[in-house]
């Protein structure tokens, strides 16, 4: 490795050095001055500051092949670690009231979730499936550890318990196909995988390697039927790693499903397509409907995370620039969106656990009616009603399917839209229609940026779209042309 080769890892580098910081500070440094929460949101701060830096700074030098074969700081990558970072930042805010109630250490959480966030920048740069591997494993040991850190909690362990076995048995599935494609094409760069794939016509282990690739990367997703530990993971969790998990942690499986398929399996799609296209209408369906019958608001919103997964998908087998667009534009919408809803929850505090019955939003347009309104604009954006970021997401999904042939898929995405609507309005009427009781109910300062934060994503993106579309979202969807990306890697 050269010089140059640390410029394209200067942001991982610096998060690493971070997060080993955090986790010894309290030892090494007995009682120290800065609160845990303010050396985060520092170390965050220089993480984004380095990766701003080192993304003009490789335009400049030569492009060093040797770590191009397995890392990529393009458009792409620079779009979703940025993404990661504000995700990041806003739970910590989330955190803090958690933090401060909690007899854990917080040295160990943020530690913990910056481990999380340099897995998912891995993931987001990863040009070869072991990187990617790699990057994917530390974000899964990471979230294993935060969703049982509750540790004395029954409910809290044993959803670290079902996350962590289903998660093995998952990526052992996922490295297998792994070998399998290797086996194949002799290679693990996504280049040199698309450059082999070009010329096989049909081969029944690649395609096995594939599907259990997929298989493996749908779980990550919670795409249907690799759902099933979502529900009980999400409820069991701290309601601050619930949403963790539901946004930033979900748009970096995103971006790997993206860049897998759009750049190393795009010539061999005739094949896989339509069994992810049988896999995004299976979670929407099931998704929507399952959501229907809970009461419980993580619960709900678990199920509603399949759904979205399902909507996702749509992007990844249209294989166009519109629908690579779509699920650029849909993973801001998705996160924005998303964190604002926790945010919500997180002001109806109930000990440890937050606000996770519908009836616990009973009267909250009389005690908080700006964030009552807040929670409207972010259900309607889940929903894709306009003028919401949500329907400028979907929007470009849904024409990405009809473009590429599944329009029955899109007819399927349409209606499902609608139903997620009648349990979203659910919240709404238990807000506005129903008098409640006077409960606990703590608007904190960290809680009122994130979902003002939020609030203003949402309906920026929405009423005005093309400034953000035209100024990154197609910059960074140049992913689609994929001799692009890397130029020269590992050849």
């Amino acid at each position: 490795m050269t010089w140059n080769d640390f410029i394209y890892l200067l942001p991982e580098i610096v998060l690493t050095i971070g997060a080993s910081a955090l986790l010894l500070a309290p030892v090494v440094g007995g009682r120290t001055t800065l609160p845990a929460k303010w050396m985060m949101l520092v170390l965050l701060a220089l993480t984004a500051v380095s990766l701003i830096a080192c993304s003009h700074a490789v335009e400049v030098i030569d492009q060093s092949r040797q770590l191009q074969a397995m890392f990529a700081l393009d458009a792409f990558a620079i779009f979703f670690k940025l993404l990661f970072i504000a995700a990041i930042a806003m739970l910590v805010l989330l955190s803090d009231d958690f933090l401060a109630e909690s007899r854990y250490s917080p040295w160990e959480y943020y530690s913990l979730l910056a481990f999380a966030l340099c897995g998912m920048m891995f993931m987001a740069s990863g040009v070869h499936l072991i990187t990617i591997y790699i990057g994917l494993e530390l974000l899964s040991l990471s979230s294993y550890i935060l969703a049982g850190f509750y540790k004395s909690e029954l409910k809290s362990t044993e959803a670290a318990m079902k996350y962590f076995i289903l998660g093995a048995v998952s990526s052992g599935i996922l490295l297998y196909g792994i070998s399998l494609i290797y086996g194949v094409c002799g290679s693990l760069n996504l280049l040199d995988i698309a450059a082999a794939m070009s010329t096989i016509i049909t081969n029944d282990a690649l395609m096995f390697g594939i599907m259990l690739l997929g298989a493996g990367l749908c779980f990550k997703i919670a795409a249907v039927p690799f759902h099933v530990w979502t529900p009980d993971v999400y409820e069991g969790a701290p309601t601050p790693i619930a949403a963790f998990l539901s946004t930033a942690s979900k748009a970096a499986a995103f971006s790997i499903f993206a860049r897998i398929f759009y750049v190393g399996l795009h010539d061999f799609h005739l094949e896989w397509n339509y069994v992810l296209a049988t896999i995004s209408a299976l979670s929407m369906i099931l998704g929507n409907l399952a959501a229907l019958t809970q009461d419980n608001v993580k619960r709900m919103l678990a199920y509603s995370s399949i759904a979205h997964a399902g909507y996702i998908l749509l992007g990844v087998i249209s294989l166009n620039a519109l629908g690579l667009r779509g699920i650029l534009v849909y993973s801001i919408v998705y996160v924005f969106a998303n964190l604002g809803i926790w945010a919500t929850v997180l002001m109806l505090r109930r000990n440890q656990y937050a606000g996770e019955r519908v009836d616990d939003f009973e009267g909250l347009s009389r005690r908080a009616p700006l964030w009552a309104f807040a929670m409207i604009i972010f259900l309607l954006s889940l929903g894709g009603i306009p003028p919401t970021a949500g329907f400028i997401g979907k929007y470009f999904l849904f024409a990405a399917a009809v473009q590429a042939g599944f329009g029955w898929l899109a007819v399927i995405a349409v209606l499902m839209s609608a139903v997620s609507m009648f349990y979203y309005l659910r919240l709404v009427v238990a807000m506005y229609l129903r008098e409640g009781v006077e409960a606990e109910f703590a608007i904190t300062t960290p809680l009122k940026i994130v979902a003002g934060v939020c609030l203003i994503v949402t309906l920026a993106l929405g009423i005005l779209p093309a400034p953000m579309i035209d100024q990154v979202i197609i910059s960074s969807s140049h992913v689609a042309a994929r001799a692009a990306l890397t130029p020269h890697a590992g050849r």
